[in-house]
């Protein structure tokens, strides 16, 4: 093998591994700022679209430089110096992000916009350094004219299946399993080793050995340094992050809150002794009271939940129906495992499944009295749990009385959103009924399987009143429900799989309640 070819293949490599690490810190990037500002799509669009011009800018100025001074050394010492920048990502974004929690919290429109402008100009220099690789690479590879189109294709396949590679190091492997601290840390030190590596073998021993040096130091940055933690929230117990989500567990006056991303909405409350927490987590159990009575507590005999999370409506159903059977279909395991540890998810008749909701809820093979749905919470609604097919698969796991239950996120003076999955819920199911949650931004929906009437609710609870075996947490929530019922709209959109703009409605309602904030 000649000098030049053992130098073309280690240049490959290299086109590669910066390919790898582009995606790679894209999708730490993502996470970092996710940790404050959520996972919306407004977000993603702003990550992706900056970043892509940040590398349109590298390819534009690598192809210059490599013109101008085509010389391998500089080609490693761009390399090298692009680790150095994604190290100190994290390390200087920290400060910055902290102020953003803080007002987030607060709704400070000013210093969230600043925050995030100010993380991603962090993220110029590194990406800007490795868009410069691909281009430079070709350079530095033809050996005559009639090759640089193939050279070309090769250089740029390579650089993209490294991308592919990173996409799921990042996402599957380093995140979940050392944090987004060292994620940045690990694909910087990757970076600053291939470096030397090739100044190496350029004959440049010395210089490289400067390099090697600060590879060091990287390293112990890896290996020492702990994971910043981004919010510093009084009464923190517990925080992580998971393929899915950055977690957190905050103990505020003996209770336990799971807030999650920018920790906007308490996805689930325990504490110990505590039956009513007076949200949408009871709601779900006045489900079989729109059906025709006397409904009897012993007629629900099962229950399925979309979007678990810690276990709170799972709880509420076992203290006002006993030990039913509860299916809670939870994608993401590691909030399965907080809600064992922090919030007593121990019922021996709940069975957790760490599965999309959907998927989980068609395979499941059983029917239910009742199915909850409580994954959606503006910006963060899944849209293929929104479409009517999905609906048309919830009613076939419903028994003949059973009844669909979701909670809807909406915006103090904005029910487009109730408005079109009240559109949709109707084209499956004969009845549907809605009632607000008292001083939330909640509204929960019932559908019923069968036709119904909300005489129907007010009879049974007019029944349980008199009945003096009815559980006290049953006669509070149905009480809520009843005094907060609202007009069923007759307007709105039809949601499918094929066409669910759930986006454009959820983004515009965001959007406009923060401005008005």
């Amino acid at each position: 093998m000649s000098k030049f070819q053992l130098h073309h293949r280690f240049l490959l490599i290299t086109v590669f591994i910066s390919g790898m690490v582009s995606l790679g810190i894209e999708m730490a990037a993502s996470r970092l700022l996710g940790n404050v500002f959520g996972t919306s799509n407004l977000v993603w669009a702003s990550i992706i679209g900056l970043i892509l011009i940040y590398l349109t800018v590298g390819y534009w100025l690598g192809g210059k430089i490599a013109d101008r001074h085509p010389e391998p050394l500089t080609f490693y010492l761009i390399l090298f110096w692009a680790s150095l920048s994604i190290a100190i990502v994290p390390l200087i974004s920290n400060p910055v992000l902290r102020l953003a929690a803080s007002a987030f919290d607060h709704l400070r429109l000013g210093v969230l916009l600043g925050s995030f402008i100010s993380v991603m100009i962090l993220l110029v220099f590194p990406m800007v350094l490795l868009g410069m690789i691909s281009p430079f690479a070709i350079r530095l590879s033809i050996e005559e004219k009639g090759s640089s189109g193939r050279v070309a294709g090769s250089i740029y396949a390579i650089s993209t299946i490294g991308s592919f590679i990173g996409t799921f190091l990042a996402t599957l492997l380093f995140i979940p399993l050392i944090g987004t601290y060292r994620t940045f840390m690990a694909f910087a030190c990757i970076l600053a080793l291939t470096a030397p590596l090739g100044i190496w073998m350029h004959s440049a021993f010395r210089k490289s050995l400067v390099y090697l040096f600060l590879l060091t130091v990287l390293i112990t940055l890896l290996i020492l340094g702990k994971g910043i933690s981004i919010k510093e929230t009084p009464g923190q117990l517990f925080e992580s992050e998971s393929e899915y989500n950055y977690i957190e567990v905050v103990e505020e006056q003996g209770y336990f809150l799971l807030r999650l991303n920018e920790g906007q909405g308490v996805h689930s409350i325990y504490k110990p002794g505590v039956e009513n927490y007076y949200g949408p987590w009871e709601q779900f159990s006045v489900a079989p009271f729109f059906n025709p009575g006397p409904v009897h507590l012993d007629s629900v005999k099962s229950m399925a939940i979309v979007g678990l999370a810690a276990g709170t409506a799972a709880r509420a159903a076992t203290t006002i129906y006993g030990t039913i059977q509860i299916d809670g279909f939870e994608i993401d395991p590691v909030i399965i495992d907080i809600g064992k540890t922090y919030f007593g998810m121990t019922e021996p008749n709940l069975n957790p499944i760490a599965a999309d909701g959907r998927w989980g809820l068609d395979h499941s093979g059983k029917t239910y009295n009742i199915i909850a749905v409580d994954a959606y919470r503006p910006p963060y609604i899944p849209w293929h749990l929104t479409t009517r097919e999905f609906f048309e698969i919830a009613s076939s796991r419903l028994v003949d009385d059973g009844v669909l239950a979701i909670n809807v996120g909406r915006a103090p003076d904005d029910r487009r959103l109730v408005e079109d999955l009240c559109a949709t819920l109707r084209s499956v199911f004969p009845s549907v009924y809605v009632m607000d949650i008292p001083d939330t931004f909640n509204t929960i929906l019932f559908a019923t399987k069968q036709p119904t009437s909300i005489n129907d609710l007010m009879a049974n609870y007019q029944l349980l009143a008199t009945d003096t075996v009815t559980p006290n947490l049953l006669m509070e929530t149905i009480s809520i429900t009843v005094a907060n019922m609202q007009t069923t709209p007759s307007v709105g959109r039809v949601y499918t799989d094929d066409l669910a703009p759930i986006e454009w409605v959820t983004n515009d309602m965001v959007v406009h309640y923060v401005l008005s904030e």
